[in-house]
């Protein structure tokens, strides 16, 4: 498949009935894709399918999704097009390829081809749960992707089943290895602690990594599953994790500026005689993301596009706007980094919320699932 770059520009979208977008911002609002609170979102996650080959059991039921239409996810095309309008016009200085699972669409090496070809320094990364990883990483990083983010919950097979309904353990590892091969460094590992499935496994876990210089990143459980079985008892909580691995290892905080980054970073050194003063060399760093106990909310610097191309300005947001819509319905690229900026004008403060508090009464959890919204 070939894409398209510098697709002839489309005429105005007033007075042709396209889908509601937010209230307007004010005229003296910021430049960018910035909020009510001074935030400015410029790392950019977009979603490419809606799709994915596992079946974890915090984000999927076993039975699995009805997936969206080929017709309604977007196209190659449209894609280049958008992210080109949120590179040059809005902002944005990174983008991260999500899904579901990225790798399933077909024509992801020539998406990645484009957005490369259309934008030579942009950092271009990708999360996916690395199966089928092995035989396109090669490819991906000839492409143009930069590096690679790799969903990993446990080292043991039967555990890994367990939490993805699937047996492609050894599918996952080949590709991490396949990714480090292809230079898509660093190669960072997510994996989500399940209390009584996973948790004893981290500072296992955290070894692996370690010794194979990739960087591991413990995700607290968010309320996006789409089965709505969380509940913040069950959950294991950033406090839980760092005493997880304090049995083996001295935590020391990074001196390295988190910089809006949603994991907060520790050097790691190896615990010796029992002593809880650091010990001997920096063996590598360990990064937890506790959007639930210890929310970075005043710092996010996201903005997230789905696989049908509605803008989310919050990972709990419970309010989405159609920019594809709007595309497909002619508008220019000035109406639709308007609708953009709008829809970001008004991202709530924290959780979906204009307050923090995944435990607030009022708190409700979004109707998506992880995979259908695009992490």
């Amino acid at each position: 498949m070939s894409v398209q770059l510098g697709i002839p520009q489309p005429r105005d979208s007033a007075g042709t009935g396209l889908p509601p977008g937010p209230a307007a911002r004010p005229a003296d609002a910021p430049a960018g894709l910035a909020d009510r609170y001074g935030r400015r979102a410029t790392d950019m996650r977009l979603s490419l399918t809606d799709k994915c080959n596992l079946r974890c059991t915090y984000c999927m039921p076993a039975e699995g999704l009805e997936w969206l239409a080929k017709q309604a996810v977007m196209s190659a095309e449209e894609i280049v097009r958008i992210v080109r309008i949120g590179v040059d016009r809005l902002g944005v200085r990174e983008l991260r390829l999500t899904g579901g699972e990225p790798l399933v669409r077909h024509d992801l090496v020539e998406i990645i081809t484009a957005l490369r070809s259309n934008h030579p320094d942009l950092p271009i990364s990708m999360t996916t749960n690395g199966v089928g990883l092995a035989k396109k990483a090669a490819a991906l990083k000839a492409a143009g992707l930069t590096r690679i983010n790799v969903s990993l919950d446990s080292l043991h097979e039967e555990t890994f089943t367990k939490l993805t309904r699937r047996p492609f353990l050894d599918q996952v590892l080949a590709g991490v290895d396949a990714a480090w091969a292809a230079g898509l460094g660093p190669v960072k590992l997510n994996a989500v602690l399940m209390r009584g499935i996973n948790d004893a496994e981290s500072p296992s876990l955290l070894a692996w990594a370690l010794d194979r210089g990739y960087e591991l990143r413990f995700i607290e459980q968010m309320p996006l599953d789409a089965d709505h079985g969380w509940t913040r008892r069950n959950m294991i909580t950033a406090a839980e994790i760092r005493s997880l691995l304090s049995v083996d290892y001295v935590l020391s905080p990074d001196p390295r500026a988190r910089d809006g980054a949603p994991a907060e970073r520790f050097e790691v050194r190896r615990r010796a005689g029992g002593s809880v003063e650091a010990q001997g060399p920096v063996l590598g760093t360990v990064g937890i993301i506790a959007s639930v106990t210890e929310p970075f909310c005043s710092d996010c610097r996201r903005t997230r596009i789905t696989a049908e191309g509605k803008i989310m300005s919050c990972l709990f947001s419970r309010e989405e706007y159609d920019l594809l819509g709007l595309l497909r319905e002619g508008a220019s690229d000035d109406a639709l980094a308007e609708r953009w900026q709008d829809a970001m004008w008004v991202k709530p403060k924290a959780h979906g919320m204009d307050h923090v508090g995944l435990d607030a009464p009022d708190f409700v959890q979004p109707d998506r699932s992880m995979s259908a919204i695009g992490g």
